[in-house]
């Protein structure tokens, strides 16, 4: 059972500070119903060595990068670990069947299914921050292709690093799209050094004007 922030819900539907009536609220609930029952959450990770270098150049010594915001993120980290999850292909086959049936519904689908998978994301990351803490390293948040300046073409290297097709069917199209699209990839720096502070999301995204910040 994944537990469903509605709050993250309404945010992907657009409503802000504005508060959703009682019909929105129970169609969002009864999308919830409908997608645990065919949710099927995978997810896998390693660890690499991280070499920052002075031109730029990220060198996770699986792939390398090119990305201010993401070298700023990763400043002080010793190693990184190459991160993928997905919700699996009956979410995007229930969502589909209601975008083309109910459009309304669909779009609530399409919403839950968000939060759903940065809720998964996000339990992961808990799952990695405390086996990693018991070896004396510290999680700097994750960080995705197609955040700030870290290219969206980079989706390529963390699914053929992590073997994704084979290990959790997560693969992606010509035009890195990923399927299932209920997935996210990322890359989580590791330090000697404890933050206090662990923004992700919207709190790292310079798009300031993206109609779902928060």
């Amino acid at each position: 059972m994944i537990l469903v922030d509605r709050k993250e819900v309404l945010r992907y539907l657009g409503y802000g500070k504005k508060k959703a009536d009682a019909q929105i609220m129970q169609s969002i609930e009864d999308a919830i119903e409908k997608l645990q029952r065919v949710v099927q959450p995978r997810w896998l990770y390693e660890v690499f060595p991280l070499t920052l270098h002075l031109d730029g150049t990220i060198d996770f010594h699986c792939f390398q990068a090119v990305s201010k915001n993401l070298s700023k993120n990763l400043t002080g980290c010793e190693q990184v670990v190459i991160f993928a999850a997905t919700l699996g292909i009956q979410v995007d086959l229930l969502v589909e069947r209601y975008v083309k049936l109910q459009i309304s519904q669909g779009v609530i689908m399409q919403a839950v299914a968000a939060a759903m998978i940065e809720q998964v994301c996000d339990t992961c990351q808990e799952t990695i921050r405390q086996q990693m803490e018991q070896q004396g390293w510290y999680l700097r948040p994750r960080f995705s292709p197609g955040y700030g300046d870290f290219a969206l073409e980079h989706q390529r290297d963390v699914i053929s690093v992590l073997q994704c097709p084979k290990k959790i069917g997560l693969t992606l199209t010509d035009s890195l799209l990923m399927a299932p699209t209920k997935s996210v990839t990322a890359v989580i720096g590791l330090s000697r050094t404890k933050q206090p502070c662990h923004r992700h999301g919207c709190e790292v995204c310079e798009k300031t004007d993206c109609a779902f910040r928060r």
